[in-house]
Protein backbone atom coordinates (compact mmCIF):
# COMPACT_ATOMS: atom_id res chain seq x y z
CA UNK A 1 0.00 0.00 0.00
CA UNK A 2 2.84 2.19 0.74
CA UNK A 3 4.24 1.50 -2.15
CA UNK A 4 1.64 2.34 -4.41
CA UNK A 5 0.86 5.76 -2.63
CA UNK A 6 4.50 6.51 -3.51
CA UNK A 7 4.45 6.04 -6.79
CA UNK A 8 1.13 8.09 -7.09
CA UNK A 9 2.87 11.29 -5.72
CA UNK A 10 5.56 11.28 -7.89
CA UNK A 11 5.12 11.81 -11.53
CA UNK A 12 2.05 9.88 -12.10
CA UNK A 13 0.72 12.50 -9.53
CA UNK A 14 2.65 15.05 -11.54
CA UNK A 15 1.29 13.77 -15.47
CA UNK A 16 -2.17 14.13 -13.55
CA UNK A 17 -1.95 17.68 -12.26
CA UNK A 18 -0.86 18.81 -15.81
CA UNK A 19 -3.40 16.83 -17.82
CA UNK A 20 -5.99 18.57 -15.69
CA UNK A 21 -4.17 21.78 -16.24
CA UNK A 22 -4.65 21.07 -19.99
CA UNK A 23 -7.97 20.47 -19.91
CA UNK A 24 -8.62 23.62 -18.32
CA UNK A 25 -6.54 24.98 -21.17
CA UNK A 26 -8.28 23.51 -23.55
CA UNK A 27 -11.88 25.75 -22.82
CA UNK A 28 -9.81 28.67 -23.57
CA UNK A 29 -10.27 29.17 -27.29
CA UNK A 30 -13.44 28.40 -27.13
CA UNK A 31 -14.57 30.58 -24.45
CA UNK A 32 -12.89 33.50 -26.31
CA UNK A 33 -15.76 33.21 -29.11
CA UNK A 34 -18.16 34.22 -26.74
CA UNK A 35 -16.64 37.38 -26.33
CA UNK A 36 -16.34 38.41 -30.44
CA UNK A 37 -15.76 42.30 -30.11
CA UNK A 38 -12.72 41.40 -27.59
CA UNK A 39 -9.54 41.17 -29.61
CA UNK A 40 -7.03 38.51 -29.16
CA UNK A 41 -4.53 40.86 -27.45
CA UNK A 42 -7.35 42.23 -25.25
CA UNK A 43 -7.91 38.01 -23.89
CA UNK A 44 -4.39 37.14 -24.03
CA UNK A 45 -3.60 39.87 -21.64
CA UNK A 46 -6.75 39.83 -19.14
CA UNK A 47 -6.23 36.12 -19.13
CA UNK A 48 -2.39 35.33 -18.62
CA UNK A 49 -1.95 39.43 -17.20
CA UNK A 50 -4.99 39.47 -14.57
CA UNK A 51 -3.94 35.44 -13.59
CA UNK A 52 -0.47 36.11 -13.43
CA UNK A 53 -0.75 38.50 -10.69
CA UNK A 54 -3.26 36.23 -8.85
CA UNK A 55 -0.21 33.58 -9.60
CA UNK A 56 1.69 36.57 -7.35
CA UNK A 57 -0.91 36.81 -4.82
CA UNK A 58 -1.13 32.86 -4.28
CA UNK A 59 2.43 32.69 -3.39
CA UNK A 60 3.05 36.35 -1.35
CA UNK A 61 4.89 33.92 1.54
CA UNK A 62 6.22 31.48 -0.18
CA UNK A 63 7.75 34.21 -2.73
CA UNK A 64 9.50 36.08 0.42
CA UNK A 65 10.83 32.63 1.77
CA UNK A 66 12.43 31.89 -1.13
CA UNK A 67 13.16 35.67 -2.32
CA UNK A 68 17.05 35.34 -1.94
CA UNK A 69 17.06 32.37 -4.11
CA UNK A 70 15.07 34.37 -6.96
CA UNK A 71 17.13 37.43 -6.90
CA UNK A 72 20.16 35.20 -7.60
CA UNK A 73 18.40 33.93 -10.52
CA UNK A 74 16.45 36.79 -11.70
CA UNK A 75 17.89 36.77 -15.73
CA UNK A 76 16.37 33.00 -15.58
CA UNK A 77 13.03 35.22 -13.63
CA UNK A 78 13.15 37.72 -16.43
CA UNK A 79 13.69 35.23 -19.20
CA UNK A 80 10.38 33.29 -17.71
CA UNK A 81 8.35 36.15 -17.69
CA UNK A 82 9.19 37.84 -20.83
CA UNK A 83 8.18 34.55 -22.00
CA UNK A 84 4.78 34.80 -20.49
CA UNK A 85 4.09 38.10 -21.35
CA UNK A 86 4.64 36.91 -25.46
CA UNK A 87 2.79 33.66 -25.25
CA UNK A 88 -1.31 34.66 -24.70
CA UNK A 89 -0.19 37.50 -27.52
CA UNK A 90 0.84 35.37 -29.94
CA UNK A 91 -1.49 32.15 -28.67
CA UNK A 92 -5.01 34.13 -29.26
CA UNK A 93 -3.91 35.89 -31.96
CA UNK A 94 -3.26 32.61 -33.55
CA UNK A 95 -6.54 31.27 -33.02
CA UNK A 96 -8.05 34.25 -34.08
CA UNK A 97 -6.42 34.19 -37.34
CA UNK A 98 -6.91 30.34 -37.88
CA UNK A 99 -9.83 28.92 -35.96
CA UNK A 100 -9.41 27.43 -32.60
CA UNK A 101 -8.73 24.13 -33.46
CA UNK A 102 -5.58 24.99 -35.38
CA UNK A 103 -4.29 27.54 -33.37
CA UNK A 104 -4.11 25.48 -30.71
CA UNK A 105 -3.09 22.44 -32.38
CA UNK A 106 0.15 24.58 -33.89
CA UNK A 107 0.59 26.17 -30.36
CA UNK A 108 0.75 23.59 -28.33
CA UNK A 109 1.41 20.69 -30.49
CA UNK A 110 5.24 23.01 -31.45
CA UNK A 111 5.76 23.08 -27.60
CA UNK A 112 7.13 19.20 -26.74
CA UNK A 113 9.50 19.87 -29.73
CA UNK A 114 10.71 23.03 -28.25
CA UNK A 115 11.17 22.28 -25.08
CA UNK A 116 13.32 19.21 -25.76
CA UNK A 117 15.45 21.62 -28.16
CA UNK A 118 15.73 23.74 -24.68
CA UNK A 119 16.62 21.13 -22.40
CA UNK A 120 19.06 19.44 -24.93
CA UNK A 121 21.31 22.49 -25.49
CA UNK A 122 20.69 24.13 -22.32
CA UNK A 123 20.99 20.97 -19.35
CA UNK A 124 22.58 18.85 -22.12
CA UNK A 125 19.70 16.25 -21.40
CA UNK A 126 19.45 13.13 -23.13
CA UNK A 127 15.82 12.28 -24.26
CA UNK A 128 14.58 8.67 -23.46
CA UNK A 129 13.48 6.60 -26.90
CA UNK A 130 10.04 6.46 -24.99
CA UNK A 131 9.67 10.34 -25.09
CA UNK A 132 10.78 10.41 -28.43
CA UNK A 133 7.92 7.69 -28.88
CA UNK A 134 5.56 9.62 -27.50
CA UNK A 135 6.14 12.59 -28.51
CA UNK A 136 6.11 11.53 -32.04
CA UNK A 137 3.18 9.67 -31.69
CA UNK A 138 1.81 13.14 -29.93
CA UNK A 139 2.93 15.31 -32.72
CA UNK A 140 1.98 13.53 -35.26
CA UNK A 141 -1.83 13.16 -33.99
CA UNK A 142 -1.19 17.09 -33.45
CA UNK A 143 -0.05 17.33 -37.13
CA UNK A 144 -3.27 15.62 -38.32
CA UNK A 145 -5.32 17.96 -36.46
CA UNK A 146 -3.43 20.84 -37.89
CA UNK A 147 -3.98 19.17 -41.49
CA UNK A 148 -7.72 18.53 -41.24
CA UNK A 149 -8.13 21.88 -39.59
CA UNK A 150 -6.74 23.38 -42.42
CA UNK A 151 -9.21 22.59 -45.03
CA UNK A 152 -12.54 22.59 -41.77
CA UNK A 153 -14.75 25.23 -41.71
CA UNK A 154 -13.27 27.34 -39.23
CA UNK A 155 -16.05 29.96 -37.86
CA UNK A 156 -14.65 33.34 -36.30
CA UNK A 157 -11.25 33.12 -38.48
CA UNK A 158 -10.59 35.63 -40.75
CA UNK A 159 -11.19 34.98 -43.90
CA UNK A 160 -8.02 36.49 -46.11
CA UNK A 161 -5.68 34.06 -47.28
CA UNK A 162 -3.04 35.45 -45.55
CA UNK A 163 -4.57 34.90 -42.13
CA UNK A 164 -4.09 30.81 -41.99
CA UNK A 165 -0.68 31.20 -42.61
CA UNK A 166 -0.02 33.73 -39.79
CA UNK A 167 -1.84 32.50 -37.30
CA UNK A 168 0.41 29.05 -37.75
CA UNK A 169 3.44 31.08 -37.37
CA UNK A 170 2.20 32.87 -34.77
CA UNK A 171 1.25 29.45 -33.02
CA UNK A 172 5.26 28.22 -33.29
CA UNK A 173 6.07 31.79 -31.49
CA UNK A 174 3.59 30.83 -28.84
CA UNK A 175 4.56 27.09 -28.88
CA UNK A 176 8.46 28.54 -28.21
CA UNK A 177 7.18 30.47 -25.59
CA UNK A 178 5.53 28.33 -23.59
CA UNK A 179 8.33 25.77 -23.98
CA UNK A 180 10.38 28.75 -22.68
CA UNK A 181 8.78 29.52 -19.28
CA UNK A 182 8.09 25.84 -18.95
CA UNK A 183 11.37 24.86 -18.61
CA UNK A 184 12.23 28.30 -16.62
CA UNK A 185 9.75 27.89 -13.69
CA UNK A 186 11.15 23.85 -13.60
CA UNK A 187 14.49 25.04 -13.53
CA UNK A 188 13.35 27.37 -10.43
CA UNK A 189 11.85 24.43 -8.95
CA UNK A 190 14.43 22.00 -9.19
CA UNK A 191 17.16 24.39 -7.96
CA UNK A 192 15.09 24.07 -4.10
CA UNK A 193 12.55 27.12 -5.00
CA UNK A 194 8.81 25.76 -4.70
CA UNK A 195 6.40 25.56 -6.99
CA UNK A 196 4.21 28.12 -5.72
CA UNK A 197 7.00 30.64 -5.37
CA UNK A 198 8.53 29.81 -8.99
CA UNK A 199 5.27 30.16 -10.65
CA UNK A 200 4.32 33.54 -8.66
CA UNK A 201 7.67 34.99 -9.37
CA UNK A 202 7.39 34.02 -13.16
CA UNK A 203 3.67 34.50 -13.55
CA UNK A 204 3.35 37.62 -11.52
CA UNK A 205 6.39 39.68 -13.32
CA UNK A 206 4.65 38.50 -17.10
CA UNK A 207 1.16 40.00 -15.71
CA UNK A 208 2.85 43.25 -14.69
CA UNK A 209 4.24 43.41 -18.43
CA UNK A 210 0.67 42.64 -20.06
CA UNK A 211 -0.60 45.45 -18.09
CA UNK A 212 0.36 48.13 -20.41
CA UNK A 213 -1.23 45.64 -23.05
CA UNK A 214 -4.52 45.05 -21.32
CA UNK A 215 -4.79 49.17 -20.57
CA UNK A 216 -4.39 49.91 -24.30
CA UNK A 217 -6.77 47.30 -25.22
CA UNK A 218 -9.35 46.27 -22.83
CA UNK A 219 -11.99 48.23 -22.82
CA UNK A 220 -14.80 46.36 -24.67
CA UNK A 221 -14.13 43.76 -21.40
CA UNK A 222 -16.00 46.37 -19.46
CA UNK A 223 -19.05 46.79 -22.15
CA UNK A 224 -21.06 43.84 -21.28
CA UNK A 225 -21.47 41.30 -18.80
CA UNK A 226 -21.13 38.66 -21.44
CA UNK A 227 -17.66 40.23 -22.26
CA UNK A 228 -16.71 40.30 -17.88
CA UNK A 229 -17.61 37.29 -17.89
CA UNK A 230 -15.16 35.99 -20.49
CA UNK A 231 -12.50 37.82 -19.11
CA UNK A 232 -13.22 36.70 -15.54
CA UNK A 233 -13.29 33.14 -16.79
CA UNK A 234 -9.64 33.33 -18.29
CA UNK A 235 -8.22 35.08 -15.94
CA UNK A 236 -9.45 32.53 -12.94
CA UNK A 237 -9.69 28.97 -14.00
CA UNK A 238 -7.42 28.12 -16.47
CA UNK A 239 -4.91 30.98 -15.75
CA UNK A 240 -4.86 30.69 -12.43
CA UNK A 241 -6.09 27.92 -11.43
CA UNK A 242 -4.45 25.73 -14.63
CA UNK A 243 -1.40 27.10 -13.63
CA UNK A 244 -1.27 26.48 -9.98
CA UNK A 245 -1.94 22.76 -11.27
CA UNK A 246 1.06 23.38 -13.61
CA UNK A 247 3.47 24.01 -10.89
CA UNK A 248 2.91 21.39 -8.98
CA UNK A 249 3.05 18.72 -12.53
CA UNK A 250 6.38 20.73 -13.01
CA UNK A 251 7.59 19.85 -9.53
CA UNK A 252 7.64 16.74 -10.08
CA UNK A 253 8.36 15.66 -14.10
CA UNK A 254 10.61 17.40 -16.09
CA UNK A 255 9.29 20.51 -18.39
CA UNK A 256 9.96 18.47 -21.50
CA UNK A 257 6.92 15.01 -20.24
CA UNK A 258 4.77 18.39 -18.99
CA UNK A 259 4.61 20.10 -22.43
CA UNK A 260 4.28 16.73 -24.23
CA UNK A 261 1.43 15.98 -21.77
CA UNK A 262 -0.34 19.01 -22.13
CA UNK A 263 -0.65 17.73 -25.86
CA UNK A 264 -4.37 17.02 -24.22
CA UNK A 265 -4.86 20.75 -24.63
CA UNK A 266 -5.63 20.48 -28.60
CA UNK A 267 -7.77 17.04 -27.99
CA UNK A 268 -10.07 19.03 -25.53
CA UNK A 269 -10.11 22.33 -27.69
CA UNK A 270 -10.71 20.41 -30.95
CA UNK A 271 -13.78 18.67 -29.47
CA UNK A 272 -14.72 21.73 -28.00
CA UNK A 273 -14.51 23.91 -31.40
CA UNK A 274 -16.48 21.02 -32.99
CA UNK A 275 -18.96 20.54 -30.51
CA UNK A 276 -19.65 23.99 -29.50
CA UNK A 277 -18.31 26.62 -31.93
CA UNK A 278 -19.51 24.69 -35.19
CA UNK A 279 -15.76 23.77 -36.39
CA UNK A 280 -15.96 20.93 -38.74
CA UNK A 281 -13.50 18.00 -38.26
CA UNK A 282 -12.80 15.47 -40.69
CA UNK A 283 -12.00 11.84 -39.83
CA UNK A 284 -8.32 12.43 -39.83
CA UNK A 285 -8.66 15.21 -37.39
CA UNK A 286 -10.87 12.47 -35.14
CA UNK A 287 -7.53 10.21 -35.90
CA UNK A 288 -5.40 12.68 -34.82
CA UNK A 289 -7.21 12.88 -31.11
CA UNK A 290 -7.01 9.10 -31.06
CA UNK A 291 -3.10 9.26 -31.56
CA UNK A 292 -3.14 12.54 -28.92
CA UNK A 293 -5.07 10.15 -26.77
CA UNK A 294 -2.67 7.13 -26.94
CA UNK A 295 0.70 9.46 -26.63
CA UNK A 296 -0.32 10.40 -23.26
CA UNK A 297 -0.11 6.91 -22.37
CA UNK A 298 3.58 6.25 -23.72
CA UNK A 299 4.61 9.99 -22.06
CA UNK A 300 3.04 9.45 -18.42
CA UNK A 301 5.86 8.61 -16.45
CA UNK A 302 5.97 5.22 -14.97
CA UNK A 303 8.88 5.16 -12.00
CA UNK A 304 8.68 6.87 -8.82
CA UNK A 305 10.26 10.59 -8.27
CA UNK A 306 12.79 10.09 -5.52
CA UNK A 307 12.01 13.26 -3.66
CA UNK A 308 9.16 15.83 -5.23
CA UNK A 309 9.92 19.63 -4.14
CA UNK A 310 8.04 21.22 -2.01
CA UNK A 311 4.77 23.04 -3.58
Amino acid sequence: MKAVRGRFSGPLLGAVFVVGASVLWGTTGTVATFAPSVSPLAIGAVAMGVGGLLQALYAVHPIASHWGSLRGRWLLVSLGAAAVAVYPLAFYSSMHLAGVALGTVVSIGSAPLASAIIERFAERKVLTRRWMLGALIGVAGAGLLCFAGGGAERPGALAEPWAAPAGIVLGLVAGVTYALYSWAAHRLISGGVSSRAAMGAVFGLGGVLLMPVLAVTGGPLLESWGNFTVGAYMALVPMFAGYVLFGWGLARVRASTATGLSLMETVVAAVLAVVVVGERLPSLGWLGVVMVLASLFVLTPRQPARTPPKA
